[in-house]
Protein backbone atom coordinates (compact mmCIF):
# COMPACT_ATOMS: atom_id res chain seq x y z
CA UNK A 1 0.00 0.00 0.00
CA UNK A 2 1.34 3.42 -1.08
CA UNK A 3 1.20 5.66 1.92
CA UNK A 4 -0.06 8.72 1.66
CA UNK A 5 2.09 12.27 2.23
CA UNK A 6 0.86 14.56 4.86
CA UNK A 7 0.33 18.25 3.63
CA UNK A 8 0.01 20.39 6.77
CA UNK A 9 -2.41 23.15 6.12
CA UNK A 10 -3.76 26.66 7.16
CA UNK A 11 -7.19 27.43 8.10
CA UNK A 12 -7.61 30.94 6.46
CA UNK A 13 -10.30 33.87 6.22
CA UNK A 14 -9.90 35.97 3.45
CA UNK A 15 -13.16 37.57 3.46
CA UNK A 16 -12.37 40.68 4.92
CA UNK A 17 -8.61 42.55 3.61
CA UNK A 18 -5.64 41.51 5.41
CA UNK A 19 -3.82 43.91 7.34
CA UNK A 20 -0.01 43.91 6.78
CA UNK A 21 2.78 45.07 9.64
CA UNK A 22 5.64 44.64 7.12
CA UNK A 23 5.93 43.92 3.21
CA UNK A 24 9.31 43.76 1.68
CA UNK A 25 12.04 41.81 -0.02
CA UNK A 26 14.50 39.35 2.84
CA UNK A 27 17.31 38.46 1.83
CA UNK A 28 19.42 35.99 4.00
CA UNK A 29 22.35 32.81 3.79
CA UNK A 30 25.28 35.54 3.76
CA UNK A 31 24.87 36.15 7.33
CA UNK A 32 24.56 32.30 8.26
CA UNK A 33 22.71 29.01 6.91
CA UNK A 34 20.07 28.65 9.73
CA UNK A 35 17.53 30.53 10.60
CA UNK A 36 15.01 29.87 13.64
CA UNK A 37 11.93 32.04 14.49
CA UNK A 38 8.44 32.50 14.94
CA UNK A 39 6.18 35.69 14.63
CA UNK A 40 3.93 35.17 17.56
CA UNK A 41 0.81 37.36 16.24
CA UNK A 42 1.52 37.89 12.20
CA UNK A 43 1.01 35.16 9.40
CA UNK A 44 4.45 34.93 7.40
CA UNK A 45 3.30 35.18 3.45
CA UNK A 46 6.80 34.37 1.90
CA UNK A 47 7.25 33.51 -2.25
CA UNK A 48 10.57 32.39 -2.62
CA UNK A 49 13.05 32.53 -5.20
CA UNK A 50 15.98 30.01 -4.08
CA UNK A 51 16.90 26.62 -2.83
CA UNK A 52 16.40 26.02 0.33
CA UNK A 53 15.03 23.32 3.27
CA UNK A 54 12.13 24.67 5.80
CA UNK A 55 10.65 23.20 8.56
CA UNK A 56 7.54 23.88 9.46
CA UNK A 57 6.40 23.29 12.96
CA UNK A 58 7.99 20.12 12.98
CA UNK A 59 7.28 19.23 9.25
CA UNK A 60 10.09 19.41 6.85
CA UNK A 61 9.78 20.92 3.20
CA UNK A 62 12.00 21.91 0.70
CA UNK A 63 11.62 24.52 -1.69
CA UNK A 64 12.56 26.60 -4.57
CA UNK A 65 11.96 29.14 -6.86
CA UNK A 66 8.08 29.46 -7.20
CA UNK A 67 7.36 27.97 -4.00
CA UNK A 68 5.28 29.91 -1.29
CA UNK A 69 4.43 29.77 2.41
CA UNK A 70 1.34 30.70 4.52
CA UNK A 71 2.22 30.12 8.39
CA UNK A 72 -0.10 31.01 10.51
CA UNK A 73 0.74 32.89 13.83
CA UNK A 74 3.12 31.41 16.68
CA UNK A 75 4.33 29.17 14.29
CA UNK A 76 7.62 28.00 14.59
CA UNK A 77 9.95 28.19 11.29
CA UNK A 78 13.20 26.67 10.46
CA UNK A 79 15.28 27.47 7.32
CA UNK A 80 18.40 25.96 6.08
CA UNK A 81 19.66 28.00 3.08
CA UNK A 82 22.13 26.63 0.61
CA UNK A 83 23.81 30.57 -0.58
CA UNK A 84 22.48 34.10 -1.07
CA UNK A 85 18.46 33.41 -0.67
CA UNK A 86 16.16 36.12 -1.73
CA UNK A 87 11.94 36.63 -0.97
CA UNK A 88 9.20 38.65 -0.89
CA UNK A 89 7.64 38.57 2.30
CA UNK A 90 4.70 39.85 4.10
CA UNK A 91 3.68 39.86 7.76
CA UNK A 92 0.28 40.12 8.49
CA UNK A 93 -2.82 40.37 10.22
CA UNK A 94 -5.35 38.17 8.85
CA UNK A 95 -9.16 38.97 8.61
CA UNK A 96 -11.34 36.60 11.44
CA UNK A 97 -15.20 36.86 8.96
CA UNK A 98 -16.05 34.38 6.57
CA UNK A 99 -15.89 30.63 5.38
CA UNK A 100 -12.51 29.48 6.09
CA UNK A 101 -10.06 27.94 3.48
CA UNK A 102 -7.75 25.18 4.03
CA UNK A 103 -4.61 25.97 2.11
CA UNK A 104 -1.27 23.88 2.28
CA UNK A 105 1.32 25.67 4.64
CA UNK A 106 4.10 25.40 1.33
CA UNK A 107 3.13 24.70 -2.25
CA UNK A 108 4.62 25.54 -5.33
CA UNK A 109 3.19 28.21 -7.02
CA UNK A 110 3.44 26.42 -10.73
CA UNK A 111 2.47 28.84 -13.76
CA UNK A 112 0.70 31.21 -11.28
CA UNK A 113 4.21 31.91 -9.74
CA UNK A 114 4.45 35.27 -12.07
CA UNK A 115 1.65 36.57 -11.87
CA UNK A 116 2.22 36.19 -7.79
CA UNK A 117 5.69 37.51 -8.32
CA UNK A 118 3.83 40.85 -9.86
CA UNK A 119 1.33 41.42 -7.06
CA UNK A 120 4.25 41.61 -4.33
CA UNK A 121 6.27 43.44 -6.30
CA UNK A 122 3.74 45.83 -6.71
CA UNK A 123 2.86 45.57 -2.92
CA UNK A 124 6.37 46.04 -2.50
CA UNK A 125 6.73 49.26 -4.30
CA UNK A 126 3.43 50.75 -2.78
CA UNK A 127 4.78 49.88 0.86
CA UNK A 128 4.83 52.21 2.81
CA UNK A 129 3.83 54.85 1.08
CA UNK A 130 0.78 54.04 -0.65
CA UNK A 131 -0.62 50.97 1.94
CA UNK A 132 -3.92 50.92 0.61
CA UNK A 133 -2.19 49.64 -3.14
CA UNK A 134 -0.07 47.24 -0.89
CA UNK A 135 -2.96 45.87 0.91
CA UNK A 136 -5.13 45.78 -2.52
CA UNK A 137 -1.85 43.67 -3.72
CA UNK A 138 -1.37 41.11 -0.95
CA UNK A 139 -4.88 40.97 -1.05
CA UNK A 140 -5.20 39.65 -4.37
CA UNK A 141 -1.74 37.64 -3.62
CA UNK A 142 -3.27 35.60 -0.87
CA UNK A 143 -6.32 34.71 -2.75
CA UNK A 144 -4.26 33.36 -5.78
CA UNK A 145 -2.27 31.26 -3.52
CA UNK A 146 -5.46 29.90 -1.06
CA UNK A 147 -6.75 28.66 -4.80
CA UNK A 148 -3.65 26.84 -5.67
CA UNK A 149 -4.37 23.35 -4.44
CA UNK A 150 -7.52 21.13 -5.10
CA UNK A 151 -10.47 22.19 -2.73
CA UNK A 152 -11.11 19.38 0.09
CA UNK A 153 -14.31 21.17 1.86
CA UNK A 154 -15.14 24.34 0.25
CA UNK A 155 -18.93 25.24 0.15
CA UNK A 156 -18.77 27.25 -2.71
CA UNK A 157 -20.34 25.93 -5.83
CA UNK A 158 -17.66 26.93 -8.24
CA UNK A 159 -14.94 25.19 -6.49
CA UNK A 160 -16.43 21.43 -6.58
CA UNK A 161 -14.38 20.78 -10.10
CA UNK A 162 -12.29 23.15 -12.25
CA UNK A 163 -14.93 22.89 -15.22
CA UNK A 164 -17.75 24.05 -12.96
CA UNK A 165 -15.59 27.40 -11.93
CA UNK A 166 -14.18 28.03 -15.28
CA UNK A 167 -18.17 27.81 -16.62
CA UNK A 168 -18.83 30.14 -13.05
CA UNK A 169 -16.50 32.54 -14.25
CA UNK A 170 -17.51 32.39 -17.91
CA UNK A 171 -21.28 33.07 -17.27
CA UNK A 172 -20.40 35.90 -14.92
CA UNK A 173 -17.99 37.58 -17.61
CA UNK A 174 -20.63 37.03 -20.55
CA UNK A 175 -24.04 37.65 -18.37
CA UNK A 176 -24.51 40.22 -21.20
CA UNK A 177 -24.48 38.09 -24.44
CA UNK A 178 -26.09 35.08 -25.58
CA UNK A 179 -25.10 31.93 -23.74
CA UNK A 180 -25.48 28.30 -25.09
CA UNK A 181 -24.70 24.76 -22.70
CA UNK A 182 -22.98 23.56 -25.46
CA UNK A 183 -20.57 26.56 -26.09
CA UNK A 184 -19.91 26.99 -22.36
CA UNK A 185 -18.86 23.11 -22.28
CA UNK A 186 -16.57 23.74 -25.38
CA UNK A 187 -15.32 26.89 -23.61
CA UNK A 188 -14.25 24.93 -20.53
CA UNK A 189 -13.27 21.89 -22.28
CA UNK A 190 -15.47 19.35 -21.54
CA UNK A 191 -18.73 17.63 -22.87
CA UNK A 192 -21.84 19.04 -22.94
CA UNK A 193 -23.99 16.41 -20.72
CA UNK A 194 -20.56 16.23 -18.33
CA UNK A 195 -20.58 19.67 -17.50
CA UNK A 196 -24.48 19.55 -16.78
CA UNK A 197 -23.78 16.90 -14.40
CA UNK A 198 -20.62 18.74 -13.09
CA UNK A 199 -22.60 22.06 -12.86
CA UNK A 200 -26.02 20.01 -10.54
CA UNK A 201 -23.20 18.31 -8.14
CA UNK A 202 -22.10 21.71 -7.37
CA UNK A 203 -24.91 23.71 -7.58
CA UNK A 204 -27.66 22.11 -6.90
CA UNK A 205 -29.40 23.27 -10.51
CA UNK A 206 -28.73 23.37 -14.31
CA UNK A 207 -26.49 25.27 -16.17
CA UNK A 208 -29.42 26.88 -17.78
CA UNK A 209 -31.31 27.66 -14.19
CA UNK A 210 -27.83 29.26 -13.10
CA UNK A 211 -27.63 31.42 -15.53
CA UNK A 212 -31.22 32.73 -15.65
CA UNK A 213 -30.96 33.07 -12.00
CA UNK A 214 -27.42 35.47 -11.50
CA UNK A 215 -29.02 37.35 -14.76
CA UNK A 216 -32.11 37.95 -12.61
CA UNK A 217 -30.09 38.63 -9.30
CA UNK A 218 -28.19 41.49 -11.36
CA UNK A 219 -31.68 42.83 -12.83
CA UNK A 220 -32.92 43.33 -9.56
CA UNK A 221 -29.82 44.72 -7.84
CA UNK A 222 -29.96 47.58 -10.90
CA UNK A 223 -33.24 48.58 -10.78
CA UNK A 224 -33.18 48.89 -7.03
CA UNK A 225 -29.46 50.67 -6.94
CA UNK A 226 -29.55 52.37 -10.12
CA UNK A 227 -30.89 54.81 -12.05
CA UNK A 228 -30.33 52.74 -15.26
CA UNK A 229 -33.69 52.51 -17.98
CA UNK A 230 -35.52 49.36 -17.97
CA UNK A 231 -34.22 48.73 -21.51
CA UNK A 232 -30.33 48.93 -20.75
CA UNK A 233 -30.78 47.08 -17.56
CA UNK A 234 -32.73 43.97 -19.78
CA UNK A 235 -29.62 44.46 -22.56
CA UNK A 236 -27.09 44.38 -19.91
CA UNK A 237 -28.50 41.00 -18.18
CA UNK A 238 -28.52 39.51 -21.71
CA UNK A 239 -32.76 39.82 -22.18
CA UNK A 240 -33.00 42.78 -25.11
CA UNK A 241 -35.98 41.42 -25.78
CA UNK A 242 -38.69 43.48 -22.87
CA UNK A 243 -41.49 41.27 -23.43
CA UNK A 244 -39.49 38.76 -22.81
CA UNK A 245 -37.75 40.69 -20.10
CA UNK A 246 -40.84 41.41 -18.63
CA UNK A 247 -42.00 37.68 -18.22
CA UNK A 248 -39.13 36.89 -16.56
CA UNK A 249 -38.78 39.61 -14.07
CA UNK A 250 -42.87 38.13 -13.12
CA UNK A 251 -41.98 34.57 -13.25
CA UNK A 252 -38.65 34.84 -11.52
CA UNK A 253 -38.72 38.22 -8.85
CA UNK A 254 -42.56 38.31 -8.46
CA UNK A 255 -43.47 42.08 -10.27
CA UNK A 256 -42.70 43.49 -13.09
CA UNK A 257 -39.66 45.48 -13.49
CA UNK A 258 -41.44 48.83 -12.57
CA UNK A 259 -42.83 46.88 -9.33
CA UNK A 260 -39.63 45.59 -8.69
CA UNK A 261 -37.47 49.04 -8.92
CA UNK A 262 -40.23 50.26 -6.85
CA UNK A 263 -39.61 48.25 -4.33
CA UNK A 264 -43.08 46.40 -4.58
CA UNK A 265 -41.33 43.08 -4.74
Amino acid sequence: MTAIAYVPTALVRLDEPPAPAAVGVGIHGPAGQVDEFRLPDLWQFHLYDYEADLTVDGVGHEIRPGSVSLVPPGTPVRYRYRGRSEHFYVHARLGTVGSPREVPTVQHAGRQAAQLTGQLRQAVAAWPSTPGRAVAEVWAALWRVAELAPPHDRNTPAATHPAVAAAVALIEARLAEPLTVPEIAKAVGVSHNHLTRLFRTATKETVVGYIRARRMAQARHLLRASTLSIPAIAATVGIPDLQRFNKTCHRELGASPRAVRAHLA
